[in-house]
């Protein structure tokens, strides 16, 4: 079972009413997808331009861009934790689907609270153990670029604060819509 189990649209209860919070969790969850895009379509863009110009440059006048080789340091990292947040939003991280289909539905619900708050604890817990890493990285810079590597490694605070607060969110909807049947075709990127 996935991190964030896709949940039916509709976020009206069985009784009629409307879930205001249900609507604020998707869209907080929806916008931490978007980030996710853009972050991740910048910074693919941002490398690939720079690798382009510098293979061009070392061809035409025998000279490359210095901080070409340097750039990756910086983007690779967020692009990784940009397509983290994707996966996470959209509940498709790689997932072992036979446990849950053998669940009835109460069971299926538990379990997916389970793994969620299961998450949040593990994603807190990387928030909270990585802060040693990000403050010695203040005082490493990239020699060319003369950038701090902080903002490298703050990609580790985008990423599992954002799986946190989706995790929670899920919990949150997962109380209150009934999840779809899995489908492992669609839900699994690998």
């Amino acid at each position: 079972m996935s991190s964030g189990a896709r949940m039916q649209p509709d976020v009206e209860s069985k009784k009629g009413r409307s879930r205001p919070f249900l609507t604020a969790a998707t869209g907080v969850i929806s916008a931490l997808e978007w980030s996710g895009k853009i972050i991740a379509f910048a910074m693919l863009s941002l490398t690939f331009v720079t690798l382009l110009v510098n293979v061009i440059l070392r061809y035409a006048t025998g000279a490359g861009i210095a901080w070409a080789y340097e750039i990756h340091a910086m983007t690779l990292p967020w692009l990784v934790a940009g397509g983290i947040v994707i996966a996470s939003a959209r509940a498709r991280n790689i997932a072992i689907l036979l446990l849950p289909d053998v669940l009835n539905p109460t069971w299926q619900r538990a379990l997916l609270i389970t793994v969620n708050v299961i998450i949040v604890v593990i994603s807190v817990n990387v928030l909270t153990s990585s802060q040693p890493i990000l403050k010695a990285s203040k005082f490493q810079t990239l020699s060319t670029l003369g950038i701090k590597q902080i903002w490298g490694y703050s990609s580790l605070v985008y990423a599992f604060a954002s799986m946190a607060v989706i995790a929670a969110l899920s919990v949150v909807r997962v109380a209150y819509i009934a999840p779809e049947k899995s489908d492992p075709e669609h839900s699994s990127l690998s």
